[in-house]
């Protein structure tokens, strides 16, 4: 009876304490990513079992390469383009300072879609006709066969995929460049001085010292700019560029199964991307336990 009574006092005692615990670990848990598998899970349940649903995701699908082709390489080339701004945002001369600022402060000021249309419709045959412009030149100069390989170029040459592609990277380059430019602020600049003292050129100093570091800064940052690159790639859609988004209005627009159709098209953006940010909130706590080490 004695112990039945002490357990009983016990269990009262810690009480309290069992319920701020349920109650720390209920606050703590992600039903946020709960809520997000729930809705996985409900799609995935609908493409099996109901045959309209399946016909449309198995119809988008097919627009999934082309999506994260043009994601991965418009990336890339904005990253080599954000970072040789970045260098010249925070460059001593004054021409290649005014001219980076220039470029991030334009496609800071058009919104994305124009920008699009602008690069891809009046840019990109912008160019094609200064190199044929420079053709001509050059077979004044008697370089014939140079010259007339300039000359032949056709704006229709080049494919709507290949002018989204540049069109998103030429944008993004320019928020890559910020990125790089506070990354290589953020490095004190007692680190140049002493690599300039050791005999290093800028170059050099830059090279082996401050941008190993900046780049390594600023990773998480790139991380989200890419899963916001492809979110955007949605919007080259408008230059008929068959990514999952077009495909689906093609779909909807044929079948008039526009529920089915958008339904599967927000679920694989969705996937894609909180796949992403687990992927940059891994590579975040590796990288401040790193600095922690």
């Amino acid at each position: 009876m004695q112990k039945e009574m002490l357990s009983i006092n016990h269990a009262a005692v810690d009480y309290p304490a069992f319920r701020e615990r349920l109650k720390k670990q209920l606050g703590s848990f992600p039903w946020w990513l709960a809520a997000l598998a729930a809705i996985a899970a409900g799609t995935f349940w609908l493409i099996s079992t109901r045959e309209s649903y399946n016909n449309a995701f198995t119809f988008i699908k097919a627009g999934l390469s082309v999506t994260i082709t043009t994601t991965l390489i418009a990336y890339g080339i904005s990253i080599i383009i954000g970072l040789v701004t970045s260098l010249g945002r925070i460059s001593n001369n004054l021409i290649l300072r005014n001219l980076a600022t220039l470029y991030v402060e334009i496609i800071r000021g058009i919104p994305m879609m124009v920008l699009i249309f602008f690069i891809a419709l009046v840019g990109v045959p912008a160019v094609m006709n200064l190199l044929k412009e420079l053709g001509q030149w050059i077979t004044s100069l008697g370089w014939v066969n140079a010259g007339n390989a300039l000359i032949s170029l056709k704006n229709d040459a080049i494919p709507m995929n290949t002018r989204a592609i540049v069109a998103l990277a030429v944008t993004y380059g320019a928020f890559s460049a910020e990125i790089f430019r506070a990354g290589i602020q953020s490095i004190g600049k007692g680190q140049m001085e002493a690599a300039r003292s050791q005999g290093m050129s800028y170059g050099q100093a830059m090279h082996y010292v401050i941008l190993p570091q900046a780049i390594r800064n600023v990773l998480p940052a790139l991380g989200n700019d890419f899963v916001s690159m492809l979110k955007d790639t949605s919007l080259v859609s408008v230059l008929a560029v068959r990514d999952i988004t077009q495909i689906a209005r093609l779909y909807a627009g044929r079948s008039f199964h526009y529920q089915e159709a958008y339904i599967n098209l927000a679920v694989l953006y969705l996937s894609m991307t909180v796949i992403l940010s687990f992927a940059v909130k891994f590579l975040e706590k590796r990288l401040q336990r790193d600095e922690r080490n």
